[in-house]
């Protein structure tokens, strides 16, 4: 099921060409069997962040081996023109390679699993602020946000690939332009926290448009998992036989997807949802809404 389906959601969607499109993995905490010495099923998914649409997933035994997965998921989707954003464990040079293969760029953070090139990488943006960028070709782009009891600031600088003068390994990552690095400073309530991350890029230098990239791969854990979990109770789900906790995994996806496409009902998607449960028409209107995406 999960198969036929995921071949007919690229229909609905379209192109994705000037997409960005987040992967990213979860674990359905519910699905284990302790007796069974079944661990949780944990699914890696691509998510479109301007549609709010899932375009896929596939199972993998656990979060480790979401490396092997994202090859499978992106042979799944036509992705040219559209800008994949990955987390550090998807930072690998197989992965890239497939990346450009379906023509598309990339934006994917850097982080201690390649610890020669993060060191490089940490080093020249310390020096570079400490001489305020002086001589050097970049982007900077920064962003103020407010709301629900918190202050975020951001600041984005990108620069391009010929600034380093050099990069550890810097052939085995096709496509790469530009090196980024992001500081976020929050005030949630009374704290404060403040990190710094990397990230590589086949974009050119645009600080303002690799920044939305970033702030867009944030969304999949927001507009996607937290809704899963709390308004369709993913993690509290004890399905867990066969492949039941993927095909329900899946189908909870789709039914996302359809609530997010219809628009009349300008409600949270939990009023969205009951309203769907307890009235055909509406229902139905989900459903046209969905197929004419």
């Amino acid at each position: 099921m999960v198969k036929v389906l995921s071949q007919w959601l690229p229909h609905l969607i379209g192109s994705l060409s000037g997409e960005i499109v987040p992967i990213d993995g979860k674990s359905l905490r519910g699905s284990y069997d302790r007796n069974q010495g079944i661990k949780a099923w944990h699914l890696v998914t691509a998510w479109a962040g301007e549609q709010k649409l899932v375009l896929g997933q596939v199972k993998v035994e656990d979060k480790s081996n979401e490396i092997t997965a994202i090859p499978a998921l992106l042979e799944l989707l036509d992705l040219q023109g559209a800008i994949i954003t990955l987390d550090a464990m998807g930072t690998q040079t197989a992965i890239i390679n497939h990346i450009q293969a379906k023509k598309a760029d990339y934006v994917v953070a850097l982080k201690a699993n390649h610890p020669t090139l993060y060191t490089q990488v940490k080093n020249w943006f310390e020096q570079a602020q400490a001489h305020q960028f002086d001589g050097i070709q970049f982007s900077y782009d920064y962003r103020l946000e407010k709301g629900h009891h918190r202050l975020e600031k951001r600041w984005c600088w990108a620069v391009p690939l010929e600034a380093f003068g050099g990069l550890y390994q810097q052939a085995q990552w096709q496509g790469l332009q530009s090196i980024i690095m992001v500081k976020r400073v929050r005030h949630p309530g009374h704290k404060t926290t403040c990190e710094v991350q990397f990230y590589l890029s086949s974009l050119p230098a645009d600080a303002q448009k690799i920044g939305n990239a970033i702030r867009k791969h944030w969304g999949i854990e927001n507009q996607a998992h937290w809704i899963l979990d709390v308004t369709f109770n993913e993690d509290k789900c004890r399905i867990r036989s066969g492949h039941s906790p993927r095909n329900f995994a899946f189908l909870r996806r789709v039914a996302l997807n359809a609530l997010n496409q219809e628009s009349t009902y300008r409600r949270s998607l939990a009023q969205k949802s009951k309203r769907a449960a307890m009235d055909n028409n509406y229902m139905m209107a989900v459903l046209k809404a969905f197929c004419q995406a």
